[in-house]
């Protein structure tokens, strides 16, 4: 059986089609769609965002006794579609982006579980260490520039981020503070090009002797190949991209506070060859909860939303501006959602049932939205979408055959997703 937990129909529904492709051979497998993106900036909403305030909402509650949505809703481009009151520039754009109202999956009260599973598309194994989203387009699609990391991430550094068993060199740089760059690829103020240059020498001397000390250590190697690269990407053309005051006033105006210019980060970084970007949203907890709005939480998430709405918008807009928005895909993601009623303290609990992502651009079918929840954004009415098909569209939006199959060092197979079926309205 497939690793992530699937009911009984949908388990069957998947068996059938699975015996369908080996009996169709490479058939099925051309049959795949294939999107022409060539980059993807994930904006992660760390905590769990409440759909039903955000990207599905219902009709209003009272914050106490009454389930529904905390806001207003007002209608966007998309006739027949409506948004929160806090996403207005979103509302006006919703014709670039897709709205995906049926994700699902069975980890409630883990934010840990969560993420890892929306990360990798697969649940904790004790056995094996699955490589995250991010890891995986850079595996399959490297870099798209000289002297910039196939796989960026703008937040703290996580396992779930990581590349799994396909090793360090397949990993992420990241930084938390825009202007200073990546953490330890800082040259030592005075530390100019000869010095630099007669250091690497020197390293490289004690790298090939321990490499010729342990031939068959995949450890080892895994570790020189990451100490290289790191050397490469620490000189001045990657740390270029981390100069924002290159862009106009009026622009970084646009992108907004802190989180805006992550994002504005994030388009330079796509610009120079970067690939995959993930950019994480209240980094600081500056509403005192983040997207968890348990309790007191709910009274200021309304700052995390227009903070969101003000960035996406930027974004979206400057990425049409360059020729770039069909070419990169936008993704809007969180680890679960969040119940209708409200809890004790006027905030939300937890939920899995039913949440929310979004895309935008990278060349798909957008202004739309894909699946319906019931009046209180709590159970899936048609068209469930599991982890592993986001996972699927992603991939297949950036030409990656989602169900390819990688080797452990092992040698065990692993498809690149868990039987991941991409969306097949957005694309054609």
């Amino acid at each position: 059986m497939p690793a992530f937990p699937i009911d009984r129909r949908e388990w069957f529904q998947r068996s059938a089609l699975a015996a369908a492709a080996a009996l169709a051979g490479g058939t099925a497998r051309a049959a795949l769609p294939r999107g022409k993106a060539e980059a993807c900036i994930l904006l992660w909403l760390g905590g769990g965002a409440a759909q039903i305030d955000t990207f599905d909402p219902k009709g209003r509650g009272d914050g106490k006794k009454n389930p529904g949505c905390y806001y207003e809703t007002i209608e966007t481009a998309v006739p027949g579609v409506c948004l929160c009151e806090h996403l207005p520039g979103l509302a006006r754009r919703l014709e670039r982006a897709a709205i995906v109202r049926t994700l699902h999956h069975k980890i409630i009260d883990e934010h840990g579980a969560a993420t890892n599973l929306m990360h990798t598309g697969r649940p904790t194994s004790g056995t094996i260490a699955y490589p995250s989203l991010g890891s995986l387009v850079a595996h399959e699609r490297g870099a798209n520039g000289e002297g910039v990391p196939a796989y960026v991430v703008i937040g703290y550094p996580s396992v779930s981020r990581g590349p799994g068993f396909l090793g360090s060199k397949h990993g992420y740089v990241y930084l938390v503070d825009t202007q200073s760059g990546p953490t330890g690829l800082t040259p030592p103020a005075g530390l100019g090009p000869g010095r630099r240059e007669r250091q690497e020498r020197l390293l490289e001397s004690f790298r090939a002797d321990f490499r010729a000390a342990h031939p068959e250590d995949a450890t080892v190697a895994d570790y020189i190949a990451a100490s290289r690269e790191a050397a490469r990407l620490a000189g001045p053309a990657f740390r270029r991209v981390f100069e924002l005051d290159r862009e106009s006033s009026s622009l970084r105006a646009a992108y907004g506070g802190e989180f805006g210019q992550r994002c504005l980060l994030a388009r330079r970084l796509v610009e120079a060859g970067v690939r995959f970007v993930e950019v994480a949203h209240n980094l600081n907890f500056v509403n005192g909860t983040g997207w968890d709005t348990h309790n007191q939480g709910q009274l200021r998430q309304h700052g995390l939303i227009r903070e969101l709405d003000h960035a996406l918008s930027a974004l979206l807009d400057d990425l049409e501006r360059l020729g770039r928005l069909d070419s990169t895909l936008v993704v809007v993601a969180t680890e679960f959602g969040r119940p209708a009623a409200f809890d004790s303290g006027g905030g939300r609990g937890h939920q899995s049932t039913a949440f929310s992502a979004l895309l935008a651009g990278g060349g798909l079918r957008m202004g739309q939205v894909v699946g319906t929840t019931d009046d209180l954004a709590k159970s899936i009415v048609d068209r469930p979408v599991s982890v592993p098909d986001f996972h699927a569209t992603i991939h297949a939006a950036l030409g990656i055959d989602p169900s390819r199959e990688l080797l452990t060092p092992e040698g065990r197979p692993v498809p690149i997703t868990d039987h991941g079926r991409p969306l097949a309205e957005l694309f054609g």
